[in-house]
């Protein structure tokens, strides 16, 4: 197990660099990212290099035993590169620069930023490409975060070549983004702009590519430095730190790039919902490189500087939120950053060594977590352990929160929801992209599937067909991969699986988000838009957003609209397909009606928790034979569980966690058949591993 932490002693007088290697020994930390932002220090002008510094820190180092994820120290150019260069400045949408004295200052597509990054990355690789410290290469830093797009006459030069590759002529282009509308019709490549500044809405279709060219444009930035450290001879792993679900960048298109995926993770403490929005990003992050073990590089020790209120973790969080990375797939467990800042923007952010030094809270949490996680076995690689899988495409992201829709949707939120669903019954779940579905699952939720291609529109039949389960809806298999309407309306592809005909979406206002905080689960108090009821069993929920008129073709209504202007018309369709079934549910449910949709389709697909009859606030995840239980929960709480307890490899029948607490119990996989008969070959189709 990896432990450490972002380590910068360029922000520190050499004076305690020994003191560093002497208390990270103590606090267990075996690996440091080193030189994340040291460009200045390493290159203070253009003609002139420093690395006798950067030669004595990794020396220390690794005479102490502290392996070394070298940066390429690429995130933030010095002051010099914009004096002299600022054509590698990016620019905002009305094309004026963003300027130095922050980070991220830099135009991705820039051909001049780009030069000189690789002359900065050449120099270092071939400096310490082969030595023995450098276990680990980190490309860059959380690329795209404080700059999601940029507008600059670099960008708008590369766009055009990247339009160029994509359409080949300029007619593709113009029906592809159907310019006939509004005059917007293209009669050469070089009258293409980035998306500035305008009046009114831009071409939705051309949104939908820029978002694409942007993601690609930093995708690029990492692919030339990661191909001169191979030429270099490094032959350690390379990769980059991703956000979880972030949107400005495909993370889906970089993952087959990435040696091994590594995230940066900051559950805030304030947020009611933390638990199940770390469990998605710890869950989407393990499912881009399936059957990889992934590493957590960057989580805080305690508060944070960057929300407008930065709250504090209780005592036992840090320990609570690493095994929750842990059973959900991370080998490796560090912070950002070792000694805490004296000067800068982040010099409120909390680190491993914190200012009031070894005496504190902080201090003794993060050696007492060293130590555990010394202790840990060698840990079972993630495996094919989720049966249900959740569909979360990034292409669609971008599609349905563009402007002039029938109502505006918070993707990431209402996907949040839909998991939040899943992860209360305690099951494990892969984060995948509709193409990635296939009959290893038995239960897939696709909610809000704006934009579905073929491929993925194929995959969902093919497993509905094969014997799965599906719940999709609403507002799904509207547009194709242009974001234009297929000829015959909406849900034309899926239609037939579904056993519906899609006739209007019946928007009743309302926000996407809903609630209150980051993905919140809204209540009927928090719809001041409006909302619309539907009758499922002997329960009546509200629903919000739309509530879709459709017609059952050859589908069961399971659910009906109960009054507004679909009253009597279907809610909740069930429909058998082949050897499976796809359900389709027409508004998006709050609350207790999620909860109830859900949990009927759930028990019809047969799927079954990690651990059953879990106490409410307790957590369970699976990788391997290895079971995490986590007790988020303000009591102690006894769970009945058979296996051996991963540490002290003493038997157990029962496990007792007190608040914050944690157990890892090895528990050898069987397979419990369905109870459901449509999912009786569960066991001869699906063998565990």
């Amino acid at each position: 197990m990896l432990y450490g932490a972002d380590y910068n002693p360029d922000q520190w007088p050499e004076e305690v660099w020994d003191e560093d290697v002497r208390l990270m020994q103590e606090a267990g930390v075996n690996i440091v990212s080193l030189g994340i932002f040291a460009w200045s220090r390493i290159q203070p002008a253009e003609d002139v290099w420093d690395f006798e510094w950067l030669d004595r820190v990794i020396g220390k180092l690794h005479a102490g035993g502290i392996a070394v994820n070298l940066a390429t120290a690429t995130a933030s150019p010095p002051p010099w590169v914009s004096a002299t260069y600022p054509e590698t400045l990016p620019a905002d949408e009305s094309g004026a620069s963003y300027w130095p004295g922050s980070r991220q200052h830099f135009a991705p597509s820039s051909p001049t930023y780009r030069r000189l990054a690789g002359e900065l990355v050449s120099r270092i690789a071939q400096r310490y490409a082969h030595h023995p410290a450098v276990v680990m290469w980190h490309v860059g830093n959380e690329f795209g975060c404080h700059l999601p797009m940029d507008f600059s006459d670099a960008a708008r030069d590369a766009y055009r070549v990247w339009l160029r590759a994509r359409y080949t002529t300029v007619d593709a282009l113009n029906d592809a983004w159907g310019t006939s509308f509004w005059s917007q019709r293209y009669g050469a490549f070089d009258e293409v702009f980035p998306p500035r500044l305008a009046p009114y809405s831009h071409n939705p279709s051309s949104m939908l590519d820029f978002r694409r060219f942007t993601s690609d444009m930093l995708l690029e930035c990492y692919l030339l430095e990661r191909e001169i450290l191979v030429a270099a001879g490094a032959t350690q792993p390379i990769t980059t730190n991703f956000m979880g679900p972030f949107k400005p960048a495909d993370y889906r298109r970089w993952a087959p790039h990435m040696d091994v995926i590594a995230d940066d993770c900051y559950p805030d403490p304030a947020n009611p919902n933390r638990v199940r929005d770390a469990a998605f990003q710890r869950d989407l992050v393990r499912s881009l490189k399936p059957g990889v073990p992934w590493l957590l590089w960057e989580q805080a020790t305690d508060a944070v500087n960057w929300r407008p209120a930065n709250a504090g973790k209780r005592p036992g969080a840090l320990m609570a939120e690493t095994a929750q990375s842990i059973g959900r797939g991370a080998d490796g467990i560090m912070f950002f950053q070792w000694r805490q800042s004296r000067a800068g923007s982040e010099k409120f952010h909390s680190a491993m060594l914190p200012h009031a030094g070894t005496e504190t809270r902080v201090w003794d949490a993060v050696t007492a977590l060293g130590a555990r996680l010394a202790a840990l076995p060698d840990l079972p690689p993630p495996g094919r352990d989720a049966r249900v899988a959740l569909v979360f495409d990034w292409e669609s992201w971008w599609g349905v929160e563009e402007r002039d829709h029938p109502t505006r949707i918070d993707y990431l939120a209402l996907s949040l929801e839909w998991y939040g669903a899943l992860h209360r019954r305690g099951l494990m779940v892969d984060i995948v992209a509709p193409e990635s579905v296939d009959d290893g699952y038995d239960l897939v939720v696709a909610p809000l599937l704006y934009l579905l291609r073929e491929e993925g529109a194929a995959a969902l039949e093919r497993f509905v067909a094969g014997g799965g389960t599906l719940l999709t809806g609403p507002f799904s298999d509207i547009v194709d991969e242009h974001d234009q309407f297929r000829d015959g309306g909406f849900l034309t592809q899926l239609g037939p699986a579904l056993g519906v005909r899609f006739e209007d979406f019946g928007a009743i206002g309302g926000t996407g988000a809903g609630g209150t905080g980051v993905g919140a689960l809204p209540t009927r108090a928090t719809q001041t838009g409006g909302s619309v009821t539907f009758r499922l069993g002997s329960g009546a929920y509200p629903g919000r957003l739309v509530a879709e008129r459709v017609h059952a073709t050859s589908a069961d209504v399971v659910a009906e609209f109960t009054d507004g202007l679909t009253a009597g018309g279907a809610a909740l369709t069930r429909h058998r397909h082949g050897d499976g079934e796809a359900w389709y549910v027409a508004t998006q449910p709050v609350a207790e009606g999620l909860e109830a949709v859900v949990g009927q389709v759930v028990r019809a697909s047969g799927v079954s928790p990690v651990v059953a009859d879990l106490p409410r606030d307790v957590e369970a995840a699976r990788r391997g034979d290895l079971v995490t239980l986590i007790n988020h929960g303000d009591t102690r709480v006894d769970i009945a569980i058979e296996g051996t307890d991963a540490e002290t490899r003493a038997l157990v029948d029962r496990v007792r966690l007190d608040p914050q607490g944690v157990a890892f119990v090895l528990v050898p996989r069987t397979e419990i058949p369905s109870s459901a008969s449509t999912r009786g070959r569960a066991v001869a189709r699906h063998p565990r591993p």
